[in-house]
């Protein structure tokens, strides 16, 4: 690959004045930037991107760090992100993968918005500490170039007891997320919170990311009445979905499910799913927006995105004898 020591020997210059040429500089003539230009194109030249950065101080780009690209939820919180980014001319990158870490710390990137738990708390602060702007979606953490838009998991995660307690069930199964995961830590310390309330209820916990074939298998085995279940996911309660439909157990009749997410499946389930709602979109161009307030050093705020509970057919009234 041709460098711009090759370009200054074909073209008879020195290595600063290819510089000037190839930055628009107007300390040399226009023919002699035109004669370098048409040179560098000849002989391919790609610009060091990584040493033009470190002499502008910037690269115009966000990182936005996940786990893995599995699923559909990401799509709208990138849209917003993307949004937001676009319009100050920054771009966005998609990251996952511990290796990819190191984009923080080499400055490959301006800022990085955290939705991983392959990022340890620690690790975060270290880079806080060298001055990197982060935003972070899945954690608290304290620090003057860190800002956090959470969700507010509790208050959805007690609306969906609510709203099952308003139906008059008995007895309430809780498929949990991951223990590991900041938003299933926050819905699990809600439930056990709003059950309290209801000190009649009989209520059964399973293990934090059981499986939920057997989670359900489970249920049916010890089915007696019809009871309800809170999944922590709309992934998981529409796996729970797809399951009964192999029994004579229906949703909605026997077992009433609620999910947390509104992903876009749950809208076409059926009966539809009764979920927890909020904006992705506005999750990500939030993040994005706060992370470049903090870039061009102006005051952030913490952010906690509101939700909403949708009801749907796969809750009904418990039946009264």
């Amino acid at each position: 690959m041709a460098n711009i020591k090759d370009i200054a020997k074909k073209a008879g210059v020195s290595i600063s004045t290819v510089s000037y040429a190839l930055n628009g500089s107007s300390k040399i003539t226009e023919e002699t930037t035109e004669r370098i230009v048409a040179i560098a194109k000849e002989l391919n030249y790609i610009p060091n991107a990584a040493g033009r950065n470190l002499k502008k101080k910037e690269t115009k780009i966000i990182g936005t760090f996940i786990e893995d690209y599995t699923g559909s939820f990401f799509g709208p919180i990138f849209k917003g992100m993307r949004e937001a980014l676009s319009s100050k001319g920054y771009e966005l990158i998609v990251c996952s993968g511990v290796q990819s870490h190191r984009f923080i710390p080499e400055k490959a990137i301006d800022g990085a918005i955290i939705l991983d738990v392959t990022f340890s708390s620690e690790e975060l602060l270290n880079y806080a500490e060298r001055g990197h702007k982060l935003v972070v979606l899945d954690r608290e953490v304290e620090h003057p170039n860190i800002n956090q838009v959470l969700l507010d998991n509790k208050a959805g995660a007690a609306m969906a007891i609510d709203y099952i307690m308003e139906k008059g069930h008995q007895k309430l199964y809780v498929l949990p997320g991951r223990e590991t995961i900041y938003d299933a830590k926050q819905r699990l310390q809600a439930v056990r919170e709003a059950i309290k309330r209801y000190p009649h209820i009989n209520y059964i916990e399973f293990e934090g990311g059981a499986d939920v074939e057997l989670a359900t298998e489970q249920m049916i085995k010890e089915y007696t009445q019809p009871a309800a279940v809170f999944c922590f996911n709309d992934e998981t309660a529409i796996g729970m979905y797809n399951y009964l439909a192999g029994t004579k157990y229906h949703v909605g009749e026997h077992i009433h499910i609620v999910g947390f997410d509104n992903i876009d499946l749950a809208a076409y389930m059926q009966p539809r799913l009764a979920t927890i709602d909020f904006s992705r979109y506005n999750w990500g161009y939030l993040a994005a927006e706060n992370l470049l307030k903090m870039i061009a050093n102006e005051e952030v705020e913490p952010k906690l995105i509101d939700v909403t509970l949708i009801e749907g057919k796969s809750v009904q009234a418990y039946p009264r004898v």
